[in-house]
């Protein structure tokens, strides 16, 4: 299970500094991600390749990102890590958020792995 934290940690630490190249170390070809958002799945991702292509359409967004780690909770070939995350806005958003502000939230990532694979990603917040 340390390998596996590691694994994830290593994961946040590159989101973190927006450095796509070492988020997708531990990916698998065929990766999976969601992202829910109050309860709705608002993006649903499949493959490294348009993986990758999210990450660098979502990155211009903040000027700045930190995702936290609260705990890990194994279980099987799933960790659930708690995080608390903060980030500031490099643009105006469509539906109100201006360049600037603040984001501060709480969730959980799950994460799926097969072997030191991470092949499922799902951000809920």
């Amino acid at each position: 299970m340390k390998k596996r934290e590691q694994i994830i940690s290593n994961y946040i630490k590159a989101y973190n500094s927006f450095n796509i190249a070492d988020m997708m170390t531990d990916l698998d070809e065929s990766v999976k991600f969601v992202n829910v958002s109050n309860g709705e799945i608002n993006i649903t991702i499949s493959g490294l390749p348009a993986f990758k292509q999210q990450a660098e359409q979502a990155s211009p967004i903040f000027s700045s990102r930190q995702q936290t780690v609260n705990s890990f909770k194994h279980d099987g070939d799933r960790t659930e890590v708690e995080i608390t995350y903060h980030a500031v806005l490099a643009i105006d958003l469509p539906h109100g958020l201006k360049k600037g502000n603040e984001l501060n939230l709480h969730g959980k990532s799950i994460f799926e792995f097969e072997g030191d694979k991470i092949i499922a990603i799902t951000d809920i917040s």
